[in-house]
């Protein structure tokens, strides 16, 4: 059970597996060196010691009080089932409803609905549809992953409901997908199982969009769902239906693989070591999400990975990441990939702020969160 003391369980599950993995990294460093970000200049750092957090969210991760009964921890050479099991404890103990967000005012003038439908391997994707009561002609639409390292977390979790409440609320139809994970609740279904039903519903709005009263379609997500929104339009690109997505809003990607160790160019990942993630809880996500490690360099499974024939002819992007997440580079480094292909792409930094931290915090920091809503909403009406 956790304990807490005013802070929303489904935001700190990460950072509860994060304190007990993290106990094993060791972080090799010569010497303080103010000069250099992060723990590349002082690895005692935490995120809450870290000078550059956003001062409004200090006392979020100082005032953090928690402690949990864990499974042990278990490295990359576990059995499949225990890394599984790991997961589906993850989701028990650690994914209680998010009362903060859960507890707040609920968005108005908003219509929602279920639609359940058929994917491409034959199952049923569920669909989150929200909208807004009272508009004119036809509106943009946000197709939306949730986050989850493609391994846990699900569709109705509180945070994801509220963020597409939010984005609808500005004037936008929001489908949030329903798709398999690769443990937890709704697993254990590898890749490409979520990606082939993330696609499937992106196609399934796109062929419906006059019953929905769309204009287009834009497909966005953070983490893993930023993972599978840039993969589905590289599966929609190399399938020749990319025209059905207008553009692609990518935020804090998990897009590169396994990070024990990371690819050396991936610096943000020793900047911020243990912020919000640690290594090892990366690459068991990896491992859950591709066990044969079969597609590790395979841009469908792990976008970082495209070529330029990849990327070539896409749509417009923009990769938001945020300052102090250990996977910023691989958005960032992403994003110059696209821009160096030809691909029209914005590419933001949210200072301040872990890892999704601008999706998933209403209360802490309302004006980074509807910053990146707005954000959101003026990139899609802009296509």
């Amino acid at each position: 059970m956790f304990i807490l003391t005013g802070i929303p369980t489904w935001l700190i599950g990460l950072a509860v597996y994060s304190l007990e993995l993290g106990r094993k990294q060791v972080i090799a460093m010569n010497k303080t060196n103010v000069f250099l970000p992060g723990r590349l200049g002082n690895p005692a750092l935490t995120i809450a010691s870290d000078p550059r957090l956003d001062p409004n969210a200090r006392p979020f991760f100082e005032g953090m009080e928690l402690t949990a009964e864990l499974p042990p921890p278990i490295g990359p050479e576990a059995p499949i089932s225990e890394i599984l099991d790991l997961f589906s404890a993850f989701e028990e103990q650690g994914l209680a409803l998010d009362e903060d967000t859960a507890n707040l005012t609920a968005v108005q003038g908003l219509s929602r609905r279920l639609e359940v439908i058929e994917g491409f391997d034959g199952n049923s994707i569920a669909l989150h549809i929200v909208e807004p009561i009272k508009h004119e002609g036809r509106l943009p639409c946000v197709v939306h992953f949730h986050g989850g390292g493609m391994t846990f977390f699900t569709a109705e979790d509180a945070p994801f409901v509220r963020w597409r409440d939010e984005l609808a609320s500005m004037g936008m139809v929001v489908v949030g997908v329903e798709f398999r994970n690769a443990a937890g609740k709704l697993g254990n279904h590898p890749f490409p199982a979520g990606l082939n039903d993330c696609a499937s519903a992106t196609r399934w709005v796109y062929q419906n969009r006059d019953v929905l009263g769309i204009s287009h379609l834009i497909v966005s997500g953070e983490s893993g769902g930023g993972n599978l929104c840039l993969a589905t339009a590289l599966k929609a690109l190399k399938e020749n239906w990319i025209d059905e997505i207008a553009g692609v809003y990518a935020m804090c990607p998990f897009i590169a693989g396994k990070s024990n160790p990371p690819l050396p160019e991936l610096v943000s990942w020793r900047e911020n070591a243990g912020y919000m993630m640690t290594e090892e809880l990366n690459t068991l996500c990896a491992i859950a999400y591709d066990p044969g490690d079969e597609n590790a360099r395979n841009p469908l499974a792990w976008p970082y990975h495209a070529t330029p024939e990849d990327i070539t002819g896409l749509p417009p992007h923009v990769v938001s990441v945020n300052e102090l997440d250990p996977l910023r580079d691989e958005g960032l480094i992403f994003a110059r990939k696209l821009m160096a292909a030809g691909v029209t792409t914005f590419s933001r930094t949210v200072n301040g702020t872990g890892h999704g931290f601008d999706a998933l915090n209403p209360s802490v920091l309302p004006h980074v969160y509807y910053a990146t809503i707005g954000d959101i909403y003026r990139f899609a009406t802009a296509l």
